[in-house]
Order: structure tokens, then sequence, then C-alpha cells
């Protein structure tokens, strides 16, 4: 006898009672606390193993945001039209511009975007982040757990897009209408390299891990495509969220930038017909040992945000 008709025979219960019964069981498990959605815990959390890079956060406008971006008069103005009363209160503005940890069962914005910002909520890979493995085993098991790093220059660069291009999945068309309409800005222009190489720049690496390294021009060549790369697949796929016509010009011309450039590279040819994120990580894949600078050329910043 099946195990349903085990349970309608124990407890008389017909079919569709002891269906619901199942899936409530299935549902209640599912919800249990180590199976919900990770959460963030704050750069302090990282700053322990990561002085150097907390140190250059700490100088960078996404942490000195945190106690300013909330006072303007613009911020207030967004923040009203789209339903809210305070920024640091909005969920909307919370996803970009801030750093929402766990206290118990609520939620407390702690900083400006940071750490986790991007490289993934890390409640659920930070224990395996910090433990005394292999660093091979560490990447693909983190990785399975939400977190997202350097070495996945694809997906930091997706992240990126998330906010700095008005792509995050949790915006909506008539939030996104609003914003526009009273003044939140929308930067067509935003490019991998020059944002990331400047200010915000941490790369201390071995054998010199007290050094901000400089990135090398073969190094930059990849990072602005695939920083395009990104760029194209996150405006695609935001072309349908919004009809506003500043919306909608800024994402296609994102979009006609990265062409210009991928389809110089024989390896982008997949991506350019089909932009999706497995094409953009396989583009990743094929090109993270190539000097492209012959191809890039006069397109990598000479300044640096």
């Amino acid at each position: 006898m099946s195990l349903l008709g085990q349970i309608r025979k124990v407890f008389g219960l017909g079919r569709t009672l002891v269906t619901l019964a199942i899936v409530t069981i299935l549902v209640g498990f599912w919800s249990t606390p180590s199976m919900s959605e990770a959460f963030k815990l704050g750069p302090k959390k990282c700053q322990g193993c990561h002085k150097a890079e907390y140190t250059v956060w700490e100088k960078s406008p996404h942490a000195k945001s945190f106690k300013k971006i909330h006072k303007s008069k613009k911020a207030k103005k967004i923040v009203k039209a789209v339903g809210g009363k305070r920024m640091k209160k909005e969920a909307l503005c919370a996803n970009c511009h801030y750093t929402s940890v766990k206290k118990g069962k609520k939620f407390k914005i702690v900083a400006g975007p940071s750490c986790e910002s991007c490289h993934g909520a890390a409640s659920d890979w930070i224990n395996i982040h910090n433990a005394k493995k292999p660093k091979a085993e560490k990447v693909a098991a983190a990785s399975a757990k939400g977190m997202i790093w350097p070495s996945q220059l694809f997906d930091v660069a997706t992240n990126c897009n998330s906010c700095h291009g008005l792509a995050n999945p949790k915006l909506k068309g008539d939030k996104i209408k609003a914003m526009l309409d009273s003044g939140h800005p929308i930067n067509p222009d935003f490019e991998l390299v020059k944002y990331s190489q400047g200010i915000v720049r941490h790369r201390f690496y071995p054998p010199k891990v007290t050094e901000n390294q400089v990135m090398s021009p073969a190094g930059m060549s990849r990072m602005y495509v695939i920083g395009q790369a990104a760029n194209l697949v996150a405006a695609t796929g935001s072309l349908s969220k919004s009809s506003h016509p500043a919306y909608q010009a800024a994402q296609k011309k994102r979009i006609a930038t990265a062409k210009a450039i991928l389809t110089k590279i024989p390896e982008a040819a997949k991506l350019v017909s089909a932009p999706t994120r497995d094409n953009g990580r396989a583009l990743w894949e094929a090109i993270k040992s190539k000097d492209l600078t012959s191809v890039v050329g006069g397109k990598l910043p000479k300044d640096f945000k």
C-alpha cells in the first residue's frame, strides 16, 4: 500500500485532505530557518581578516554615503514618490544604498553598500570561506552557498549592474517611473574598469599582500570586455521592465556600447546573439587568460573614479 493509502487508512481521511496535510508538512519543512534566504552579516564580519580592504572601503563613497545620502532633498523627494517615508526604512532603497543585517527576527541598516553588496550575503558561506582548507575547495563550496569571488568576474560585474544599471530584479516598472520622474539618476555610461579601479580598488594579493596593486593593462582589457558583457545582459533583460523614455534610452545606449566592443571579440559571438548570464560566464572562462588590449585599445579609461 502506498504512503498516501496508509495515511488514509490510519486517520480515516479522504484523498484531498491527506494531500493537503502532506503539502502542509512539506511547506513547513521548506520554511524552517535552515532553508531560509541567506542574509547579510555586515562589513565588520569581514574586517578581521580583510583589514586593508576594509580601510579602502571606509574611505569610499559607498561607506560615506551611509551618513548623508538620506538627508538630501532629492533623496527625500524620491522616497516620497515611491511611497516611502524614510530612506533607511524603505526596502526599495535598502536594496542598493545600504547593508541590512539580521538582528534576531528583524533587520537593521548598519552601513552603506559594503562587502556583501558585491560578494553576496554571507550567512551561508562565511564559515566555509574562513575554514582552513585548500582554496579551490573553498571556492567551490562557498560559491555553492552564494559567495561571489573576485575570480568570478562576470558575476561581480552583474552585481554592480543590479544597482548601477537600475536592473535589480526586485525593481518594478511603476517604481522605476516614480524614481526617474522625481529625479533619481540613471547612468548609461557606467563602465566597470573606470568605476572599480579608482577609489574603490582593493587588490591585496600575494606576494604583495600589503600593497593595493594596480591592475595591468591586459587585466583591465579583460575587465572592460566582461563589464560590457554584464552591461549587455542586464540592459537587455531590463528593457521590458519599464517603458519610461529615459529608462529605455539608457538601456539601449548600454546595449549599443556593449555590442560595439563585443562584436570584435570572436569568443563573444554567442553572448551577443543570446545575452544570458550563462553565456556571460562562458565568455569570461574563454578570455580570462587573454590580453585583449589590441582590441579594447583606447576604450580603457585614462582616469578613474
